[in-house]
């Protein structure tokens, strides 16, 4: 009886919490449906105008913007004030959003937007002193190049003002609205690019703490200047027969400490990638990312048609959008409005990438010449340690002096206004307070506080139609500090190095020195015409990968710290052997992954346990997994994985007995040549104490990668896809849960590192592949990761991520009937309101 008048009350209560439960989950299903729509319903509404007409106020004449399958914007004016207006409103139409929190980012703008978190990054760019430093560069600007950067700002600005009904979801869910477009924030995107490619300062507050451990010849092995695999485009243009093995396989040939090692691999397999360095805060998954690049371009003689092919891959942080937005741009005859230096050109027509809020194309090509970019990495930041008095005033060669204040005011979202001031002595602000742990008044001296340093002058480049006008234009520009390859119609090749390089008083850069008297200060820039360059090498290849580009002898200091040469040594090795090149082929080995400098140590690893009288199982199947690995990096490969897990715990057993804690700090970009050194030639100075033997530091060095909690039970699981995967988010849809899964890539793994022709990362890697064939422009074939669009309903959001991941391309059509082909979409601007 008890059990009969229980039971009912129980099924109640159970049914009464199931329609609780169910209907909370309606409601939430209801709320989410709403909010879907929403979002649906403003991203439809805000989709560009990309078909029909428009009247806007400030053109002359109808501009006709063509867009292909991938959206990218072909765009033909009558004048170069009605091609950079266009300019400036298409790319608002696709990539507002990002122009605004790019300008933003620079200017240490965010936390208006974005709330406290983002007080750090903001407090640190107003004490570089980024948005100062533009204003005083537009004030400086040549007339011709500000005035393309106002009409390129009305376009922009004809696009706020048509669209403040529908403005990007960003906007919307950030609740704001864009300010209009200033010539001044066209500077600060090209100030991010320098901030991104010049990370001195900080190498050399590392660097300063890593050598108070070491002997003067320790540092010497640690911080090596160059390596003998050095492949600078001096010697590509005339290379030995065997200059990739005509000096010890193993790197310093002076060095007499070597003790017995293995034998070197046979000439066809010694071809390394590149180690390329790491940057401030960059990802530890990725221990040798950098913003680097790859370029190169090869003489028809080496090519199936007899023309030139140019190749460029950049190395930056993935987006989304895309840090490259694709354009072309044509100008048929100019009748008002600003032209070139040279009043003969014929015609203006140019593709390639731009950056967005940026006019012209940054790389690309035009219908004569080509070119590409890498970056120099050339020493333009140094640390002064300034002396102040009591009263405030700083030491100079002429006495103790006032420094400026900038007054600096933070506008934080949901709090206080931050307020401060910014010392600012003849060096550059002191940027203490941005330095963890430091209490020096350090000045930071950077060629961007140099006024001339922002002139852009790209209508020149992009309208050069031969080496001479090329080099002419180039001798303008001033940073960042780019190799740049060439290559033109006529069949013609080159080089040359760009930027304001500044020459010191004395010394090198390489650790902050005082300030109070002349001694270190700079004393002018490198000239242009000293700076290294090449005009049809008899090799006819040319390639540079961030390695030193200077020769042997060269006067001038330009970098402390190239990349190590393996990308460059590698690259210029597939070009050299290759025949017959098309441009499949430079696109086989823009995502080449082949690790020349994994292979070398796994070899090292295999002979030490080969010849090991006992070493542990597990340690024995590693290395017969590692044996005859061939150095690809594939995401199926457990010997890449292993290889990798044991270089880095060897980097850790040696440099942890020397320094300590500070084993963070060795940032060094030529630190893969330095452990290959030590490692190749034995020296005893760098062996740990409780190892007897290297042989036997290697086997320690895989047994603790092995038995590590990342590494499986069955090490041939140990895949490498799974080390670095690849994925993009967008910076604020991804932290909408609803739009978290649509808004970005999803994770993948990938093949390649960050010590391959490909290098890539977690976030980072090529951001555009390009390869420009002189026989027929319009086979010429680019790419950029994401897509061209900015809004997420839009087709082309991220329609190139797929061939960007799978390492296919597209074309890119040029001509006018390739383009007129290849129209998906065709709108036509005109005058009027």
């Amino acid at each position: 009886m008890a059990t009969a008048t229980v039971a009912p009350p129980k099924k109640k209560a159970q049914s009464f919490a199931f329609r609780v439960i169910a209907t909370f989950v309606s409601l939430l299903l209801l709320v989410a449906a709403g909010i879907a729509l929403w979002i649906y319903s403003v991203e439809r509404r805000e989709l560009p105008q990309v078909d029909g007409s428009l009247r806007l106020s400030g053109l002359s004449a109808p501009v006709t913007v063509i867009r292909d399958k991938l959206g990218v914007p072909h765009i033909r004016a009558q004048s170069f004030d009605d091609l950079f207006f266009a300019q400036g409103f298409v790319t608002a139409q696709d990539r507002l959003w990002q122009m605004d929190a790019s300008r933003r980012l620079a200017a240490g703008e965010l936390s208006e937007l974005l709330g406290p978190g983002m007080l750090r990054h903001d407090r640190r760019q107003r004490y570089l002193q980024i948005r100062a430093a533009c204003e005083r560069g537009l004030a400086v600007l040549d007339p011709a190049q500000r005035h393309i950067l106002e009409v390129y700002a009305q376009g922009v600005n004809a696009f706020i003002d048509g669209s403040r009904d529908r403005l990007p979801l960003e906007f919307r869910l950030l609740h704001y609205t864009p300010a209009h477009w200033r010539p001044l924030d066209s500077l600060l995107i090209g100030a991010n690019m320098h901030q991104m490619l010049n990370t001195q300062y900080d190498i050399e507050l590392k660097r300063e703490q890593v050598i108070r451990h070491l002997t003067q010849q320790e540092i010497g092995d640690l911080y090596p200047q160059s390596s003998w695999r050095d492949l600078p485009p001096s010697v590509q243009a005339n290379p030995s027969e065997d200059q990739e093995t005509s000096k010890s396989k193993n790197g310093n040939d002076s060095e007499d400490e070597e003790e017995d090692q293995p034998p070197p691999r046979t000439k066809t397999s010694f071809v390394l990638p590149d180690f390329a360095p790491h940057t401030v805060d960059r990802n530890r998954d990725c221990d040798m990312c950098t913003p680097g690049s790859n370029n190169w371009v090869v003489s028809g003689e080496h090519t199936a048609s007899g023309k030139p092919l140019l190749s460029n891959d950049m190395h930056l942080d993935h987006s989304i959008p895309d840090i490259w937005y694709e354009a072309q741009l044509t100008m048929e005859t100019d009748e008002t409005g600003v032209t070139p230096s040279r009043s003969d050109v014929a015609h203006f027509d140019v593709a390639g990438v731009t950056l967005p809020g940026l006019p012209f194309v940054i790389v690309g090509h035009n219908r004569r010449i080509a070119w590409g970019f890498t970056n120099l990495g050339p020493d333009v930041q140094d640390l002064f340690i300034e002396q102040f008095d009591a009263a405030g005033q700083v030491a100079t060669p002429n006495g103790w002096q006032a420094p400026r204040k900038q007054h600096e005011i933070i506008h934080v979202k949901g709090k206080a206004d931050e307020a401060f001031d910014v010392l600012v002595t003849r060096h550059g602000p002191i940027i203490t307070p941005i330095l963890p742990g430091e209490r020096r008044p350090l000045a930071l001296q950077w060629t961007l506080y140099d006024p001339g340093t922002l002139q852009i002058p790209f209508l020149d480049i992009n309208s050069a139609r031969n080496w001479q006008e090329f080099r002419s234009a180039f001798s303008k520009f001033a940073g960042p500090a780019q190799n740049v390859v060439y290559a033109d119609i006529d069949g013609h090749i080159g080089y040359q190095a760009t930027g304001k390089i500044p020459i010191r008083a004395s010394g090198d850069g390489l650790l902050p020195q005082s300030g109070a008297d002349a001694s270190h200060d700079w004393t002018g820039y490198v000239p242009f015409d000293q700076l290294p360059h090449i005009y049809d090498p008899p090799s006819g290849i040319l390639a540079t990968a961030n390695g030193r580009i200077t020769p042997n002898g060269y006067k001038y200091l330009l970098a402390n710290d190239w990349g190590s040469p393996y990308r460059t040594v590698r690259i210029f090795h597939l070009l050299r052997e290759g025949e017959n090149l098309r441009p499949a082929d430079m696109l086989a080995i823009q995502t080449d992954i082949t690790s020349g400098m994994e292979r070398f140590f796994s070899d090292r690893f295999v002979y030490a346990i080969d010849h090991a009288q006992k070493v542990p199982q597990r340690v024995r199947q590693a290395g017969e997994i590692m044996r005859g690995w061939d150095g690809r990096m594939e995401k199926t490969s457990a010997a890449a994985t292993i290889a990798n897990a044991a270089r880095r715990k060897l980097t850790q057993l040696i440099l942890l007995p020397k320094v300590g804690g500070d084993i963070d700090d060795y940032d060094w970009w030529m630190s893969g040549p330095a452990l290959e050194s030590i490692v190749a030639h034995r020296l005893p100075r760098w062996l740990p104490a409780a190892y007897k033997s290297y042989d036997e530091l290697l086997i320690a060095a895989v047994e603790q990668a092995v038995d590590s909690s990342a590494a499986p039970k069955d090490l041939k699981n140990w895949q490498w896809g799974n080390r670095i995967p690849v994925e993009v988010q967008h910076p604020v849809l991804a932290s909408i849960p609803i739009l978290q899964r649509f808004s970005g890539t999803g994770t993948h793994q990938q093949s390649g590192s960050g010590s391959t022709v490909k290098q890539v990362g977690i976030g980072f890697g090529p951001s555009e592949r390009m390869t420009v064939d002189f026989s027929n422009l319009d086979q010429s074939t680019l790419n950029i990761v994401i897509g061209e669009s900015g809004h997420l309903l839009s087709e082309h959001y991220k329609d190139q991520f797929p061939a960007w991941y799978e390492g296919t391309t597209f074309k890119l059509p040029f001509s006018e009937t390739a383009v007129n082909a290849a129209a998906e979409h065709r709108l036509l601007l005109q005058p009027g309101k």
